[in-house]
């Protein structure tokens, strides 16, 4: 089915209690990234959305229990000079995951659909190239192994003015603005033309989108959560490796425990 953003305008709240349902999904993500350590899996995590759309809150939140060896965050800027003398897909290469490690992207490889196709810094032939490079390139990543989860946080119009005024009434959250946040603004309708296109080229069956009504904060994050949570676990086993045989030996010799192998 479409994705259409004004679906996801209904301005959904939490039902119940938000400390405890935080809590609770946290543990369950602290559990699934040890299970990807020690069975050596990896998986991408990719967050888009609006400016002010809760990118940030949430990836902390999605983060706060980790170990911190075992992740990267990834915030995506404007391509540097080497980056932009390559393929615009180069520099996501060099930031994938090696086996045990989750990788998360604030903002991506859309990038070239989204505000490179609006603001006119990649032309029409390249864009639209484009889809068909970015559903390879996630399918190579599905296909060797590596799970793709996409995140688009939508807000109202009404919404993403609110959250842009506070930052700007709060002396230390306003360097989070940017005069690229307004211009982005002036432009609203042209990007969701860019997004419609790009859910119907690039929603598939190896990476599809999950949208999320983000105009109340602790509902998105938790539907975030549960969502990522929910995918990282059918990839990979919950269930902890057979001991190594030596370290068995040795705690039997030191301790007289009996380790299950």
């Amino acid at each position: 089915m479409a994705i259409r953003l004004a679906d996801y305008e209904k301005d959904t709240k939490l039902d119940g209690d938000y400390a405890e349902q935080l809590a609770a999904v946290q543990a369950r993500l602290e559990q699934i990234q040890v299970a990807h350590i020690v069975h050596k899996r990896r998986a991408i995590i990719m967050f888009e959305g609006w400016d002010a759309a809760g990118k940030g809150g949430t990836i902390q939140r999605l983060t706060s229990g980790w170990d911190p060896r075992y992740f990267e965050v990834w915030p995506i800027k404007a391509p540097t000079p080497p980056e932009l003398a390559r393929h615009f897909l180069w520099r996501f290469w060099t930031k994938l995951p090696p086996d045990g490690h989750i990788n998360i992207f604030d903002r991506s490889w859309y990038g070239r659909v989204l505000v490179e196709r609006v603001e006119g810094f990649a032309s029409e032939k390249e864009w639209r190239r484009a889809y068909d490079e970015i559903n390879e390139f996630e399918a190579q990543q599905k296909d060797s192994g590596t799970p793709v989860i996409k995140i688009f946080l939508h807000t109202t119009q009404e919404e993403q003015d609110k959250r842009l005024k506070a930052r700007l009434e709060h002396p230390w959250k306003r360097w989070k603005l940017a005069a690229d946040d307004f211009r982005n603004r002036d432009k609203r309708d042209h990007y969701l033309a860019a997004m419609e296109d790009m859910f119907d080229r690039t929603d598939t069956r190896w990476a599809p989108w999950k949208v999320i009504d983000a105009n109340h904060k602790k509902y998105a994050r938790i539907a975030a959560l549960t969502h990522i949570a929910d995918v990282l676990e059918k990839a990979v086993p919950m269930k902890p490796p057979a001991a190594d045989p030596e370290v068995a030996k040795l705690a039997k010799e030191h301790f007289g425990i009996d380790v299950e192998g």
